[in-house]
């Protein structure tokens, strides 16, 4: 069994194949932190310690007896108003207007399978494959009571976990504050990584040591943001890419998140992560209950790339479903960047036409194909094919591009609208707007109120219109500016609205998935806006950042890479010079970056040398043949973009026979010294050939000094290998 409850020590102990996580009924009933780490049996409650603290106070059942404070113990679920001066994971404003919720043990369920959450996404396992642990405990005063979910997967060393509060009092409550899930160190120093960004340059890898203050990442922007990531690791000081502690906190979630760290007065550590508090104060009035998203958490004290493997495949197996979710995606070529809105229906076929002839296998018609949509001033919200710009019905286009021999895709950004079209004339009330204020425009765009059913059944009314309409296999779903202005006329109560709206996304998200379980959906949001484990859910792979430069896609995709599956990056090769930054790069270059993801291209063929156009097919030929490795193979960071000399990067088999690795050297330098790349993951004292040269390595002086790249003139350069084990 992975999950065992020790009725006599009141213990329970969750066990994958390689960690435990122990928790502790303490003598008051509160929920103690006692484990979490490498397996190991027997009891952990030795580590707490308990002494009297002067200024940390004790819960009243202690009596006289000091040495017994919140205020320092570890804790499951640390509230406000119990003495614990911390951060909290629940803060709570009861009826009488008072901010305490004292949760104390009540019972608890043991039951096969993982848990399931009504409206969120979560990580589905079968019976064979999982337990669930349900801990309940509940405030003796106010009634409120507090539903902890564990979700434990042994063979993928993931342990999830979520929060259910209901009210079982009489009267209305608020929720102010609730982060799913919280780690408490009561010992050890420890890094914070976490990912920032901007548009164009999201998820970059940031490392702090964690110190005696609060150290806050989150997104106050109604999704989960290009400045943050909702993916935070917790890594001992000395950890490294092969060895070392680390923890991970992946929040299954894709609007505002609150992430927390520090170090409290007697260096313990706390970890947080949950829902942003600001604009948030959700009402629960009596019977009602409210569902706190899940957190994925992993442990290995193996180094940062086999938590990586661990993330990989929980999302690979565990968090994408569908039709698409094993299979290699189609190769396509995307119309943005080849005609902007300025296309018809006779351009497309002619890009479709000269696709074809490279291998492409899918033509995605982008932005501009409905309404009067000629710029990004108009016509979102009106669902409707602009026939004279397509030179007939859009059935009739997509029948052409399918007689060329390709699928059909189309952009469609559901949850916005501009004022200068049909919908906002019809339904001004449909959009999040302050009463009295003029409202923040971003790309001329107004957010539809997606936290009201009625909206959500509207728009989604349109869009399935248009998806029963021809042979549609694949749909990018845009989304290109926060929320900024938080009101709806649905509700009283405006501290419910961002969730809600969340909810009201997922809604239509999943009757798309039931609905039309053929079409590959694509989640964007102004390229990596959106890019977390929520959206996976429902859409297999993300388009990674509106920035196609090769360069900065590099550090793009290093982060990334830290939590997510290759399977999941949505990477395309554009033109140069490169659109976000002017740079110029060789196509080889570009495509073998984009090959570390979902593949395609964007641009005219117009635009592009007769070079550039013979590179191509054997791109596509390249891509399709090694495609199940690079997607499905284990993934390792072999160096880093911001520290070293070349940035490189490989996938191996799960059974070690083959191996594809990839440099790209960023440094040049006169009388340049040798860049060693160092492989990982190969099968110890095995020998491997390099597919194109014929060349056999060994492979452990291929991990342990590295392969030497050529030296060559000039910048920019690409280095494919391809290794079998002889």
């Amino acid at each position: 069994m992975s999950v065992i409850f020790n009725e006599k020590e009141k213990l329970f102990t969750l066990h994958t194949n390689n960690s435990t996580y122990q928790i502790k009924i303490g003598t008051y009933g509160h929920l103690l932190h006692l484990y979490y780490g490498h397996r190991t049996e027997g009891s952990m409650e030795y580590l707490l310690t308990y002494a009297d603290r002067g200024f940390s106070g004790s819960p009243y059942d202690a009596g006289s007896d000091r040495t017994y404070s919140l205020d320092f113990l570890p804790q499951e679920i640390p509230s406000s108003g119990t003495g614990d001066f911390r951060s909290p994971a629940l803060i709570i404003e009861n009826a009488d207007g008072s901010c305490a919720v004292d949760l104390r043990y009540k019972s608890y369920e043991i039951r096969k399978g993982k848990y399931a959450l009504k409206g969120l996404p979560a990580v589905y396992a079968d019976e064979s494959e999982a337990e669930t642990l349900e801990i309940v405990a509940e405030d003796p005063v106010t009634k409120v009571e507090v539903s902890l979910l564990y979700g434990v997967l042994p063979s993928c060393d993931v342990i999830t976990r979520a929060m259910i509060v209901r009210n079982g009092g009489n009267g209305k409550i608020y929720i102010e504050k609730a982060a799913s899930a919280t780690l408490d160190f009561v010992t050890g120093r420890y890094d914070l990584i976490s990912f920032n960004g901007r548009h164009t340059m999201e998820r970059i890898f940031q490392r702090t040591p964690i110190l005696h203050m609060d150290q806050v990442i989150g997104s106050r922007r109604g999704m989960s943001s290009h400045e943050f990531n909702p993916f935070v690791i917790v890594a001992d000081k000395n950890t490294t890419e092969d060895d070392g502690s680390c923890y991970g906190m992946m929040f299954v979630y894709s609007g505002g998140f609150k992430a927390e760290a520090g170090q409290d007065q007697y260096n313990g550590t706390r970890v947080q992560i949950g829902l942003m508090e600001e604009k948030f104060r959700y009402p629960l009035c009596p019977g009602e209950a409210f569902t706190a998203p899940e957190v994925i958490m992993s442990f290995t004290d193996r180094g940062l790339s086999v938590l990586s493997h661990q993330y990989h495949h929980c999302i690979r197996k565990h968090v994408c479903r569908g039709k698409f979710r094993d299979s290699v995606r189609p190769v396509l070529i995307n119309s943005w960047e080849a005609s902007y809105f300025n296309f018809t229906g006779d351009l497309l076929v002619e890009l479709a036409e000269e696709a074809k002839k490279e291998g492409i296998e899918m033509l995605v018609m982008d932005d501009g194909w409905f309404g009067t949509r000629d710029d990004d001033t108009q016509s979102l919200g009106d669902w409707v094919p602009n026939e004279e710009k397509l030179g007939g019905t859009l059935k009739q286009l997509v029948d052409r591009v399918n007689q060329v021999g390709l699928k059909f895709g189309i952009w469609i950004e559901p949850e916005m609208v501009n004022e200068r079209s049909t919908l906002y004339r019809e339904h001004p009330d449909w959009v999040l707007a302050i009463p009295g204020r003029k409202p923040v425009l971003g790309r001329s765009q107004l957010v539809l109120d997606f936290s009201r059913k009625e909206v959500v059944d509207g728009i989604y009314g349109q869009i399935r219109k248009v998806l029963q309409s021809a042979n549609i296999e694949y749909v990018k779903w845009d989304y290109n500016r926060c929320i900024s202005d938080v009101f709806s006329i649905g509700t009283k109560d405006q501290g419910r609205v961002l969730y809600d709206y969340i909810l009201g996304l997922y809604n239509f998200l999943e009757r798309m998935n039931r609905e039309f379980p053929n079409i590959l959906i694509e989640g964007c949001s102004g390229g990596g806006g959106r890019f977390d484990a929520g959206m996976l859910y429902y859409t297999p792979q993300i388009w990674c950042s509106d920035n196609t430069d090769a360069i900065d896609r590099l550090r793009i995709q290093y982060g990334t890479s830290f939590g997510y599956p290759v399977s999941c990056v949505g990477s395309h090769v554009s033109i140069v010079p490169n659109e976000q930054n002017g740079r110029v790069t060789p196509i080889e270059v570009r495509a073998a970056v984009a090959m570390a993801g979902s593949f395609g291209y964007e641009f005219s063929f117009a635009s592009i040398s007769a070079k550039e156009r013979d590179a191509m097919k054997s791109q596509v030929e390249h891509f399709k043949e090694n495609a199940p490795l690079m997607q499905n193979g284990k993934y390792y960071r072999l160096s880093s973009p911001f520290a070293d000399e070349a940035t490189a990067w490989m996938m191996v088999s799960e059974d070690g026979k083959e191996a594809y690795v990839a440099a790209v050297p960023t440094e040049i330098h006169g009388n340049m010294p040798p860049v060693y790349i160092r492989l990982r993951g190969l099968t110890k004292d095995a020998l491997y050939r390099e597919k194109e040269s014929g060349k056999v390595y060994p492979a452990n002086a291929l991990m342990q000094t590295g392969l030497p790249l050529p030296h060559e003139m000039g910048e920019y350069k690409a280095y494919i290998y391809r290794f079998e084990k002889i």
